[in-house]
């Protein structure tokens, strides 16, 4: 109990310290054991693995109280979590038996406490942390929260230092011994009943739901899930639906326009392709008059034939334009031609 003494009484003393860096078996003061200022977590001369017994050196802590410890590597050996009716003070040194109402306690150690025999009805089975099996530590005096609305009650102010962006601003955090479901008045200290949804207040503990809004009513829960009407998940399935099918129709008629195109670019090389054919098929039909006129020694009627039918034209245009898939044949001034 020497270790928890001085504890308490440097607790006050809030100027800033580092974590300490001193390993097993080096020299450290117990003198230096504090809360750090701002946050108010235990430091000591000694590393996260040790602590600074009164012979002045850093021993390897004999227990702790988190379920997962900080500053263990994965090999390395972990003190025991005390069993029941014991704690571990901030120290770690020792699990010791827990403390009698009015004995003195660290700072929100509420688990130092003994529990009232009644401790069932009085536990806080919330998530708010305000008590611990119907005890609290207030002040570093252990007292029972038992204390029901209208009865005077103690209350404890401890402001922690907060950031919010650059700025730097006192988050004060107001505890007190009063039954779960009242809170302790700072200025009467009288317990009063919480305050439901809407209700006006000036800090959290005064609200059943633990959060006052800015706007100074009774907020919901900061951990409560945010609720939706049905026409939010309406529109947003619209919107999802809607842009599936606008994206499946503009894909659409992005390939119908290319569709067509190829399907011009088919036709018109079709209708080149008949337009030869039929010129090859009357150029043979020509040479075959031709021929049996000549075979038949009518040289006129041949002669006036193939005078008419050589003048018209071997290959009839179509009024179509190029399909773009057969290549072009140019001739320069000299005769020669050029694909």
């Amino acid at each position: 109990m020497l270790l928890l003494s001085l504890t308490l009484f440097f607790s006050s003393w809030n100027t800033f310290v580092y974590a300490g860096s001193q390993s097993k078996g080096e020299n450290c003061t117990v003198g230096n054991n504090r809360l750090q200022f701002g946050t108010y977590q235990f430091h000591s001369d000694c590393d996260a693995q040790t602590y600074c017994s009164s012979q002045g050196t850093c021993q390897l802590k004999g227990c702790r109280k988190d379920q997962y410890p900080f500053g263990y590597p994965p090999d390395a050996y972990i003190p025991p979590k005390c069993p029941a009716g014991q704690f571990c003070p901030d120290e770690s040194d020792a699990c010791q038996p827990l403390l009698p109402v009015s004995s003195p306690c660290q700072l929100n150690r509420d688990d130092q406490c003994e529990p009232p025999p009644n401790w069932q009805e009085l536990a806080d089975n919330s998530q708010y942390g305000h008590n611990v099996n119907g005890s609290v530590c207030l002040n570093n005096v252990c007292m029972w929260a038992n204390v029901t609305v209208g009865q005077s009650c103690e209350v404890e102010n401890t402001a922690y230092v907060a950031y919010a962006g650059t700025n730097e601003f006192a988050d004060i955090v107001s505890r007190g011994n009063c039954q779960t479901g009242s809170y302790c008045d700072s200025q009467s200290l009288v317990c009063i009943q919480t305050k439901q949804l809407a209700e006006t207040c000036d800090a959290d503990k005064e609200c059943s739901s633990f959060n006052c809004l800015s706007k100074g009513v009774c907020g919901p829960s900061a951990d409560s899930p945010k609720h939706f009407g049905i026409w939010v998940y309406l529109m947003v399935g619209v919107g999802i639906f809607g842009g599936m099918f606008a994206t499946l129709i503009t894909l659409f008629l992005i390939h119908r326009r290319q569709r067509d195109k190829e399907r011009e670019k088919r036709l018109q090389y079709w209708l080149e392709q008949n337009a030869l054919r039929q010129s090859i098929m009357q150029m043979k039909e020509i040479a075959r008059t031709s021929i049996l006129s000549l075979g038949n020694g009518n040289s006129n009627r041949s002669s006036r034939a193939v005078s008419e039918e050589s003048s018209a034209p071997m290959i009839q245009h179509s009024v179509h334009k190029s399909s773009g898939l057969r290549q072009q044949c140019l001739t320069d001034e000299h005769g020669r031609g050029y694909d």
